[in-house]
């Protein structure tokens, strides 16, 4: 029993069964590069963060908060990279939850896409704030 559910936890879809269910789908590609580019960069950059920065800087950080920007720009290029190396090996299109599914199983899948909900939902309120 043990065994079995530690395999339905690490269950994985192979490529070549994502790849023939996405070739299957009427939808259309529409988005070109400068748009999901901007989509990013508005999402990433938003009104809220000069706001932030200005009262972290004014009140504790000082000028450490610029080489604070700076490595989390190094690591944002880095997360990029990856997702790239991850897109050019996986060719269906689809986000970090398809490629965990791919590569690792269901399990780590699913903790990645309640990441990513409690990641907007965070960083949604701090916008907001």
């Amino acid at each position: 029993p043990l065994t079995q559910f530690i395999s339905e936890l690490t269950r994985r879809k192979h490529l070549l069964h994502v790849a023939a269910i996405a070739e299957g789908n009427d939808f259309k590609r529409t988005l070109t590069a400068l748009s999901l580019t901007s989509l990013g960069v508005g999402s990433v950059v938003g009104a809220g963060i000069f706001v932030i920065t200005g009262q972290a800087a004014a009140i504790a950080a000082g000028p450490a908060l610029s080489i604070s920007f700076v490595l989390s720009a190094i690591s944002c290029f880095f997360c990029g990279m990856c997702y790239a190396e991850l897109a050019s090996a996986i060719p269906v299109s689809g986000s970090a939850y398809t490629f965990t599914y791919i590569a690792v199983g269901e399990f780590a899948a699913w903790t990645v896409a309640v990441c990513l909900v409690l990641e907007n939902l965070i960083s949604t309120r701090s916008e907001e704030r």
